[in-house]
């Protein structure tokens, strides 16, 4: 068995910037609510990850342009839908 995480540990996750703008632009648009989800901790993640984007990631105040060219990029060598 592993131990218990830290309560006031950090993981550092590098996201390429199209990856992050993507998440960033989606999570903002979704309800978390209407998120099906097996435990309620599942959708405060995503809003944590939603305020993580938001205050360490230059992705607040994109221009639409900027948020289609990283869906571009991250969906380009998609070989699924």
């Amino acid at each position: 068995m592993t131990d218990a995480p830290v309560p006031d540990a950090r993981w550092t996750i590098e996201l390429w910037p199209a990856d992050g703008i993507v998440l960033y632009d989606w999570l903002m648009s979704v309800d978390l609510t209407q998120i099906p989800a097996r435990h309620n901790a599942q959708k405060q993640a995503l809003a944590d990850l939603l305020a993580a984007l938001e205050t360490q990631a230059p992705v607040a105040g994109l221009a639409r342009a900027e948020i289609e060219q990283a869906q571009h990029e991250v969906s380009k060598d998609m070989d699924w839908q």
